[in-house]
């Protein structure tokens, strides 16, 4: 099927927001019995909302990081799954940007606009440190191989290409494009989380997979020098669980209001005139509101950043974005123990599948401890010291 191509910011909210009600449908049947999204998957690339961050350049519409965030959140909101699988995609088109060749750029962005999918094999199991690699990529001719396994490839099982970080020669980590359908390469839908249990993030393993040379981009110099591919990241996991959030949140108004509590013995003839509940959607509420503006606020620090990617720019937004997605940490698990609290014990019921929304944000927000973000926000404001370059920042 033909590919949309969307041309600016305006259009890829609007489509967003079309995509998402078509999304939501049966996203509750397909956490519980864990359907694989691949009929979802194919609406949702062919919307031309995988293409947005291709630059104008090349004939992507090259939106803000404002615009992107939100169609992340807005995504997730329907299905959190779906949310997360594009995540690595768009980070490697990042990685593209800021260190991919011309020819590489041009090919590879043209692929994502007739509707490829890039997935991720990034990390890997048993290595002393979460940064640490040993895929390998050795020369053979006019190519590469790669050795190695993969886990949490979130993308892979759904993608064409699977951009995966290996280790050269030399010690120095590359991002390989793998094709998908490459002989030696094994995608096994091996995953198993409580959480996010749709996408797909089980392994890949590499035995003397072939990669063409060209499809082979520098990746460890994107942290040796100040660049937005970490910020990126990071800005899209951010939006990922504000769009949990905002998903617990909407369902919790309508249990609360569609439903009575019939262990409330406060003499109310409904739960909407409970003060206590009123206090604690209020709350609720407020925080949502500050966690959708810090993720927009972090947008437009990005979006200074990509232009002008000096290291107070660069440090700038990822304390911009780390702040972001602290909050969202906080709110996404908030919304959804919340919405058991109001709801009461009918909320619990597996009919409902409510429990979702705080499985999902629990195993997103795991993805990076939460905990170091604090640590390098309080750094910067009170000791002027900029946040280390990498992938989690």
């Amino acid at each position: 099927m033909t590919t949309a191509l969307i041309t600016d910011d305006t259009q890829a909210l609007a489509i967003a927001e079309e995509i998402a009600q078509q999304l939501r449908r049966d996203s509750a049947l397909r956490d519980r019995e864990r359907r694989l999204p691949y009929a979802e998957l194919d609406l949702f690339s062919q919307s031309g909302l995988w293409g947005i961050s291709v630059p104008k350049a090349f004939g992507g519409a090259g939106v803000s990081n404002v615009t992107l965030a939100k169609v992340i959140a807005r995504i997730s909101q329907a299905d959190a799954s779906l949310g997360q699988i594009p995540q690595n995609h768009f980070y490697a088109l990042e990685v593209l940007r800021v260190n991919g060749s011309p020819e590489q750029q041009q090919r590879l962005y043209a692929e994502v606009l007739a509707g490829q999918r890039f997935g991720n094999a990034l990390a890997e199991l048993g290595t002393k440190t979460a940064h640490d690699r040993t895929t390998r990529l050795t020369r053979d001719n006019d190519g590469y191989r790669v050795d190695g396994r993969k886990f949490y490839c979130t993308g892979a099982l759904y993608a064409q290409r699977i951009p995966t970080s290996v280790i050269d020669e030399h010690g120095v980590q590359q991002l390989a494009f793998v094709r998908a359908d490459s002989d030696g390469v094994k995608v096994i839908d091996d995953w198993s989380g409580f959480g996010q249990r749709t996408t797909g993030s089980g392994s890949v393993h590499f035995t003397n997979a072939f990669v063409a040379a060209n499809d082979v981009v520098p990746f460890q110099s994107a942290f040796e020098r100040p660049t937005t591919v970490g910020p990126l990241a990071q800005i899209l996991h951010a939006a990922i669980d504000t769009g949990i959030a905002r998903a617990a949140f909407e369902d919790a108004l309508h249990f609360v209001r569609t439903r009575s509590r019939p262990w409330a013995d406060s003499g109310l003839d409904k739960a909407s005139d409970d003060p206590l509940t009123l206090k604690s959607f209020g709350h609720l509420g407020i925080r949502l509101h500050a966690a959708e503006a810090l993720l927009e606020r972090a947008g437009e620090f990005l979006d200074r950043a990509q232009v002008d990617s000096s290291a107070a720019n660069v440090a700038a937004v990822s304390i911009a974005v780390a702040e972001a997605r602290a909050i969202s940490t906080e709110i996404s698990l908030a919304a959804g123990t919340t919405l058991f609290e109001l709801g009461g014990s009918q909320s619990t019921l597996a009919e409902h599948n409510l429990d979702r929304h705080w499985r999902n944000a629990r195993v997103h927000t795991l993805h990076d401890p939460v905990r170091w973000k604090y640590h390098a926000i309080g750094n910067y404001y009170l000791n002027d010291q900029n946040p280390p370059l990498r992938g989690t920042i």
